[in-house]
């Protein structure tokens, strides 16, 4: 963004330096976070969000995979799909981020801590670390669930192939009302077909 305010950009500087942190301990998931901090500045955009909330949901969205910093190299880097304790350290991502953003104590970390500490949540709220549900769930951590979600399924993974968009927009409708917000998911779908993040 060519523009941040002042009270942030001290909390701009300490994330790109996390973001280079990420980099090193798994460059995968660094990429990711690029690509859905993307995604989610385009959703809040159509919105029609600006000034201190793009800024704040650039940082949580770049930054909401941090926490898996902390999670150990078997499990970060397993070249296959997780057992069940495997799973319940990774869900613990969410909750390590949320801790190390807060500990930075600048204008905004409250907001974007919160955001990383609920983007696995669903709007049903079947989701995780608290099971919060519907308007419970904060905007930014809705936005980037949405980003979050379609970016993972573009991707090659060792449990997936890459998909197409097509087949990407079918299971995030099924999955609308269950994982996604749908007034939000109606917004997603009419921006990201003009989007230059539009996959194949």
């Amino acid at each position: 963004m060519s523009e941040v305010p002042q009270p942030h950009q001290a909390l701009i500087q300490f994330a790109g330096a996390l973001a280079v942190a990420l980099k090193g301990r798994d460059a995968y998931t660094r990429f990711h976070s690029d690509r859905v901090m993307q995604l989610s500045l385009d959703l809040a955009v159509a919105m029609g969000l600006s000034g201190d909330e793009l800024t704040l949901l650039e940082t949580a969205s770049a930054l909401h995979d941090i926490g898996k910093i902390g999670i150990p190299d078997e499990v970060l880097l397993k070249a296959e799909r997780l057992g069940e304790d495997e799973f319940a350290i990774m869900r613990a991502h969410s909750e390590r981020g949320a801790q190390i953003v807060q500990a930075l104590h600048m204008e905004g970390t409250d907001v974007v801590a919160r955001a990383i500490l609920h983007h696995h949540e669903c709007f049903d709220g079947t989701g995780y670390p608290h099971g919060l549900k519907g308007d419970e769930i904060p905007l930014m951590s809705r936005i980037i669930t949405l980003a979050d979600n379609y970016d993972a399924m573009a991707t090659r993974r060792v449990y997936h192939e890459p998909r197409t968009h097509v087949e990407i927009m079918d299971v995030m409708l099924s999955e609308t009302g269950h994982k996604h917000d749908p007034e939000l998911f109606e917004v997603f779908v009419r921006q990201i077909e003009t989007s230059p993040h539009k996959v194949g």
